[in-house]
C-alpha cells in the first residue's frame, strides 16, 4: 500500500444556464485536517455539505476549496422604490418651496441619489436545481486531487525507502564498529594503566579488568543499536499500512534521532562519532519528508 501525499490539485468546471462554475482545491500538508473555504457570499450556505465531502476523502492537510461564479445566473438585480417614502419626500420638498418661497424644482438626479427613495437588490434564486450538481462537481475535484496526492505519495515512499537503506547501512557499520572500538578502548586503558602502575599482580588484573569493563559499558552503544534495528522494522511496516500514518511515521523517526543522539553522546571514537552525524542527518531528511504524509 502506497502512502498519500498531502500536497494536491484539482479543478473542475460546470456550467449552469449562462454562468460558469469553477471549483478548484489546493491541498498542502498540515498536522490535522484544516478545510478553509473561499465562497461568493450567496454560497456560502454550502459550506457545510462542502465540509462533510472534504472529510470524506481527506485525513490531515489544509484543504482550500475556491468556488468561482462568472455570469449573472446567481447575480440578477432589481431596481427597488419606496413609493410611500418618495410620495412623503416630495411633499415634503414641495411644503418648503412654498414655506420660504424657493424657486428651485425638485430635480430627478435628487431622487436619485437618496438610498432611501431607490436602491439595487440582488435576486438571489432558489439553488435546489444546481445544488446536487455543484456537490457532484466538487466530489469529482476532490477524486482528482486524491489521484495527485496518491501519486506523490508513491514518489515519497520511493524515495524514504532509500533513506532507510541508508539508515539501516550506518546501523549496520555502526555495529560492526563496536567490538574494534570496545578492544581499542580496552587496550588503551591497559597501556595507560601500565605505565602508571607497572607490572600487575593477578589481583590487580582482575580489578582493573573490572574496572575497564565498567568505564567500557559507559561507552558501549549495544542497546542503542538493537533499538535502531527495531524501529527501522517497525517504520517499514508502519509505512506499508493502508491507513493515514504520518504521525506514526513522525514519532518513530524521533525516537530513531533520541538513539543517534545517545550515540553521539556515548562515543569517544571519532569513527562512531562521524556515523552518528551521518545518522542524525539522515533521519533529519526523512523527517522532512514524513511531514507532508497523510
Amino acid at each position: 500500500m502506497s502512502v498519500i501525499s498531502m500536497t494536491g490539485y484539482g479543478r473542475e468546471v460546470f456550467q449552469f444556464k449562462d454562468t460558469t462554475i469553477m471549483i478548484e482545491i489546493k491541498s498542502v500538508n498540515h498536522r490535522f485536517l484544516d478545510y478553509v473555504p473561499h465562497f461568493p457570499r450567496n454560497l456560502m450556505f454550502l459550506e457545510e455539505p462542502v465540509r462533510k465531502i472534504i472529510q470524506t476523502y481527506f485525513k490531515r492537510g489544509r484543504i482550500e476549496v475556491f468556488i468561482n461564479v462568472y455570469g449573472d445566473s446567481f447575480n440578477k438585480k432589481t431596481l427597488e422604490l419606496d413609493w410611500e417614502f418618495l410620495d412623503d419626500y416630495v411633499q415634503k420638498m414641495e411644503d418648503l418651496k412654498e414655506t420660504y418661497q424657493l424657486n428651485d424644482s425638485i430635480s430627478l438626479s435628487l431622487l436619485a441619489t437618496n438610498p432611501n427613495c431607490m436602491w439595487i437588490e440582488k435576486i438571489e434564486e432558489q439553488p435546489l436545481e444546481w445544488q446536487e450538481q455543484l456537490l457532484d462537481v466538487v466530489e469529482q475535484t476532490c477524486l482528482k486531487v486524491k489521484r495527485m496526492r496518491e501519486t506523490e505519495g508513491e514518489f515519497l515512499q520511493t524515495d524514504i525507502h532509500k533513506h532507510i537503506e541508508v539508515i539501516h547501512h550506518l546501523v549496520k557499520r555502526l555495529e560492526e564498529q563496536r567490538p574494534l572500538v570496545i578492544e581499542e578502548y580496552r587496550k588503551r586503558i591497559h597501556s595507560r594503566l601500565e605505565d602508571y602502575v607497572g607490572d600487575f599482580t593477578a589481583s590487580d588484573q582482575e580489578r582493573y579488568t573490572q574496572e575497564i569493563a565498567l568505564i567500557a559499558e559507559k561507552g558501549d552503544i549495544a542497546e542503542e543499536i538493537v533499538r535502531l534495528y527495531s524501529h527501522i522494522y517497525h517504520f517499514t511496516e508502519t509505512l506499508n499500512e493502508a491507513e493515514s500514518v504520518g504521525r506514526k511515521l513522525d514519532f518513530i523517526l524521533q525516537e530513531m534521532q533520541r538513539e543517534a543522539n545517545t550515540i553521539g553522546s556515548k562515543s569517544t571514537d571519532p569513527g562512531i562519532s562521524e556515523l552518528a552525524v551521518q545518522l542524525k542527518s539522515i533521519i533529519e531528511k526523512v523527517k522532512e519528508q514524513v511531514q507532508n504524509i497523510e
